[in-house]
């Protein structure tokens, strides 16, 4: 059965087979445990670009592109919650002003998407934008601000963008935050444990902050700074695959790896 999984996937370029396995996969993982956050990291796409003969800021926008499919994937296969590491603060330091400014052109013309606006109240998705926001221009900030109060009352589906994150940072807002508790008398020491402190991360307005499947793209195999609290045991899977060519398959191939484990929790 594993080398006709793996035959079929070294064959599923072409679009007949591509079509059967997909519908196998499919079967398959509905009869398995769902996830019910899946967290991604979206790498790859300068890798891509590179290989295609493209420039980097075609890899970004492919890379866009392709979140915007992730979203209805995860939707129909009843997974609730997905987040998704898009631009993280080393990033924003590290990389030309000329790429950071391209890639936050892209995440402004994300947000204002009129079809994904209409998907989002179809399937009313709340919305969350993830990080250091202060560290965005200001229209960027404007817009974050209006579509998490447009879909604040949503709860059918939660989507969360980490844009300007890193982990690290977040337990430092996390502990900042607590600590104002404390000075101000509103928290005892004594009272904080680990259900104060996921309080106090981005992630507290989710019914499941723990991601339950943490993906890679692109064959890297670390966390870089991602979700460092949630993803304590969380299941990673690394796939490689570059992000502009991820596609349903991979993710339902990630599922079913997933849905292979024996999750302890430590135990």
């Amino acid at each position: 059965m594993k080398l006709l999984w793996r035959l079929l996937y070294k064959l599923s370029r072409n679009i007949l087979v591509l079509r059967i396995y997909e519908s196998l996969l499919i079967r398959q993982v509905k009869e398995g445990e769902i996830p019910r956050h899946v967290a991604l990291i979206l790498d790859g796409n300068r890798r891509w670009a590179t290989r295609m003969g493209l420039s980097p800021k075609d890899g970004h926008k492919a890379g866009a592109d392709r979140v915007k499919d992730l979203l209805s994937w995860c939707q129909d296969l009843g997974i609730s919650t997905l987040t998704v590491y898009a631009f993280s603060t080393e990033n924003l330091r590290r990389r030309s002003r000329e790429e950071i400014e391209h890639i936050f052109s892209l995440f402004e013309q994300y947000l204002k998407d009129p079809h994904l606006r209409k998907e989002i109240d179809k399937h009313k998705v709340k919305v969350k934008i993830m990080g250091r926001l202060d560290l965005l221009p200001s229209r960027i900030i404007d817009l974050i601000k209006e579509i998490e109060n447009k879909t604040k009352n949503y709860d059918k589906f939660f989507f969360n963008i980490a844009f300007a994150y890193g982990g690290r940072a977040e337990i430092v807002d996390a502990v900042k935050r607590i600590v104002h508790e404390v000075s101000e008398g509103h928290l005892d020491v004594d009272a904080i444990d680990e259900k104060i402190i996921a309080k106090h991360l981005y992630t507290s307005h989710l019914p499941h902050p723990d991601p339950d499947m943490v993906l890679r793209t692109s064959g890297e195999e670390r966390l870089s700074n991602f979700l460092l609290w949630q993803v304590a045991y969380s299941e990673l899977v690394f796939l490689d695959v570059m992000w502009p060519e991820f596609r349903r398959i991979d993710l339902l191939r990630a599922i079913r790896t997933y849905q292979k484990r024996r999750r302890r929790f430590g135990g």
